[in-house]
């Protein structure tokens, strides 16, 4: 030990002859959460509209269809406790209103979920409980108006009262017989569980029809594209040190969770559930670049499922991510939405054209071959150059 200190004291005793400093690294710089943002589910409602012969109607619902429910603001209530959780150290113990942005779509279900969400992600704390009887706070939320097998049919159609059965009817009797069964309503007999079964296939493929299966790429750039880019803008902006909110909120429907999800292609085919959250997290790591991480929260009590975009590993790099997703971002979601017109459509019609006269060549051509062969006399039979005659 002796001989180890004093070789230590030479070494300092050289440093200080030299007049060198010894190099002092920094300390690492830790990996760390920059922003947030997060889409998510109404909570629990009351059924949109219902079929006719449904003997609940709505004066059944306390607060009418389309409804955000007793159970659907304990939903968002709970998942605001779980935000705070998730989140702390991350977001202030307080409501600030420089860290918070909140938007939601004009329903009352929505614009519901969002306040019952923040009163469980930011109760008052000391000089923000404006009443002690009251352990709750107003947060601003803002939004902005609104602008937008056969046999089986036959049976539903007979037991609705329904006339014309498509996708979105089917999903809607699907939808309402959800909410009864939810509330502990009774159902009709023909309403067995291997009906509701084949009414959620319905309901599934619904979906997968509305935002895939046919033209995925172009419908993922005018549906969850538009969401996405904002998204992406966002990341963006904080990563070059643009001042936004720390937390950015987007209370929306199942539809537009789906959008979302088809764009970014880690949909898992199934309705996102009541209150279902999917976050996006952007980090700075310990060498300065940026990363983002995505997660799904579709059951209250189990911790957010990991998402990996595809061609990206979960720790997906900013500009990665930023590639990955630009094909399915519209450049000008006005212009693409435009039906077909100009030169394009005057091929279509250029083409048209063509097809139509040859069809009518064609039918020409059957149509005099067939006047000869019945003006040929009976017993008459045309023999080809080089056919057998014996």
């Amino acid at each position: 030990m002796a001989g180890r200190q004093s070789g230590w004291s030479w070494a300092t005793l050289l440093q200080l002859l030299l007049g060198v400093n010894l190099i002092v690294m920094p300390p690492a710089q830790a990996r760390s959460l920059r922003f947030v943002t997060l889409v998510y589910r109404h909570g629990d409602r009351s059924p949109v509209n219902t079929y006719p012969k449904d003997p609940y109607q709505e004066e059944k619902w306390p607060q009418g269809f389309g409804q955000l429910t007793r159970e659907g603001m304990l939903q968002h209530w709970e998942l605001g406790q779980a935000l705070r959780q998730r989140y702390h150290g991350f977001l202030n113990t307080s409501y600030q209103r420089q860290e918070v942005y909140v938007r939601s779509t004009d329903f009352d279900r929505t614009l519901m979920s969002a306040e019952a969400n923040l009163a469980g992600l930011f109760p008052p704390d000391g000089m923000q409980r404006f009443n002690p009887n009251i352990s709750w706070q107003p947060v601003p939320v803002h939004t902005v108006p609104i602008t937008e097998d056969r046999q089986f049919l036959e049976m539903v159609a007979n037991e609705t009262g329904l006339t014309d059965l498509t996708l979105e009817t089917v999903w809607n009797v699907y939808d309402t017989l959800f909410c009864e069964q939810t509330h502990g309503l009774v159902l009709p007999p023909w309403a067995s569980p291997q009906t509701m079964q084949r009414l959620r296939g319905l309901k599934d493929f619904s979906f997968r029809f509305l935002f895939g299966i046919y033209q995925q790429a172009e419908k993922a750039r005018l549906q969850g594209g538009v969401l996405l880019a904002q998204i992406r803008k966002n990341l963006t902006l904080m990563a070059t040190a643009s001042q936004l909110p720390k937390l950015l909120v987007y209370s929306a429907h199942d539809t537009t969770l789906v959008a979302l999800q088809m764009a970014l292609d880690v949909y898992n085919g199934e309705q996102a559930p009541y209150a279902s959250c999917h976050l996006f997290e952007l980090y700075q790591e310990d060498n300065g670049n940026f990363s983002v991480e995505m997660y799904f929260r579709n059951e209250s009590h189990k911790a957010p499922w990991p998402l990996i975009l595809p061609g990206c590993p979960h720790h997906c790099p900013l500009q990665d991510f930023l590639r990955l997703t630009e094909p399915v971002v519209p450049k000008d979601w006005q212009q693409e939405c435009q039906p077909t017109s100009g030169p394009a459509g005057t091929d279509v019609i250029v083409a048209l054209a063509v097809c139509g006269s040859i069809l009518f060549l064609l039918i020409v051509l059957i149509l005099t071959i067939l006047f000869r062969m019945q003006a040929q006399p009976p017993g008459y039979r045309h023999i080809a150059d080089g056919e057998d005659h014996a």
